[in-house]
């Protein structure tokens, strides 16, 4: 069985920061891709940020050079970094990881609120 515990989320004002942690445990092995989503009422999921095993990482275009995302891959742990947080940023973010043999796992999501 593969959990993916996440913390980090809360209400926050308008050009904050918060930090969003994902930690990984249970039977989950080579793990290949671990990233952020998130889903907003009414809205897809849409990919936040993505990082490899190797580094490699990817974010959407809205967060560009507002939010930062890493892992620590002995503690099979993804961080996300997010600053200068706006009131489009309000969603409940969920931590994915890609392992195994194309395997996926989701977390229970954790809620972001950003205050105008």
């Amino acid at each position: 069985q593969v959990q993916l515990v996440e913390s980090g989320g809360g209400l926050v004002q308008a050009g904050g920061s918060l930090r969003l942690s994902c930690a990984a445990s249970g039977s989950i092995t080579n793990i290949n891709v671990m990233g952020w989503y998130r889903q907003a009422p009414g809205k897809q999921r849409e990919l936040v940020a993505a990082i490899t095993s190797g580094g490699i990482t990817n974010y959407a275009d809205s967060v560009k050079g507002r939010f930062t995302i890493s892992r620590d891959n002995a503690k099979n742990t993804v961080y996300l970094q997010m600053n200068s947080l706006k009131s489009e940023d309000t969603s409940v973010y969920y931590c994915h990881v890609r392992w195994g043999v194309l395997r996926n796992s989701w977390g229970q999501g954790t809620q972001v609120t950003v205050s105008s």
